[in-house]
């Protein structure tokens, strides 16, 4: 199959939520602390962040360097993007990640409130309001041959899960509980009547890494 389209590295807690409840400005996934749920790729070698040398190599540096691999476009949703809701209030605003967002490649963003697109570096970001299938048929284009990453968040990615379209995903699931917010899944099991699925302990420890492939 050419063109899969990809979750990958997307964490979750232990009871399924994606993002905490109260996103704002401040605090992109609500309740949540992001550093409890992310430790595990903070600490890889290939972490784009890192500052100092070393960092832990194996399966986690694995995952973290394959983000980039044959990627040429990004889905997500617009709260992936921002917290804003509603009609655009601040077009001025152009996402959590400043003047380098770390996707390089085009980005689709969905919205019912769509905007013009802007390019920040080598990333362009386009709004569009358009149902799975055709965001993903208009990414598709964009990627010139390569794979779509399915970015998230989990209302998203469950919007994609539900159409059929998604052919893997990488899933990290953290021990972290948060007890509310948005959630991607009841269980892990849900998806086995799909997809193939191994089930690896992070080396380090931090999470547990559940990659699934279609049947």
């Amino acid at each position: 199959m050419s063109q899969l389209l990809k979750v990958q590295n997307f964490m979750v807690s232990s009871d399924g939520f994606g993002t905490g409840e109260g996103q704002s400005l401040e605090r992109p996934f609500g309740h949540a602390d992001p550093t409890a749920m992310f430790s595990w790729a903070g600490a890889t070698a290939s972490w784009p962040n890192r500052t100092d040398p070393g960092g832990s190599r194996g399966l986690d540096d694995y995952l973290t360097r394959d983000f980039h691999r044959n990627i040429g476009a990004e889905i997500m949703g617009r709260n992936k993007f921002g917290p804003q809701r509603g009609p655009w209030e601040n077009e001025e605003w152009k996402g959590w990640w400043g003047d380098e967002p770390p996707f390089h490649t085009p980005v689709f963003v969905l919205t019912h409130h769509p905007r013009p697109s802007f390019t920040l570096s080598d990333t362009t970001f386009h709004f569009v309001d358009a149902d799975p299938v055709t965001a993903l048929g208009m990414a598709r284009e964009a990627a010139r041959g390569k794979d779509v990453r399915l970015g998230g968040g989990a209302t998203t990615i469950r919007e994609f899960l539900d159409a059929d379209l998604v052919d893997t995903l990488h899933v990290a699931v953290s021990p972290v509980k948060l007890g509310a917010g948005v959630k991607l899944w009841d269980s892990p099991d849900e998806l086995l009547d799909r997809y193939h699925r191994d089930v690896v302990p992070s080396p380090g420890g931090k999470v547990t890494h559940h990659l699934y492939w279609r049947k």
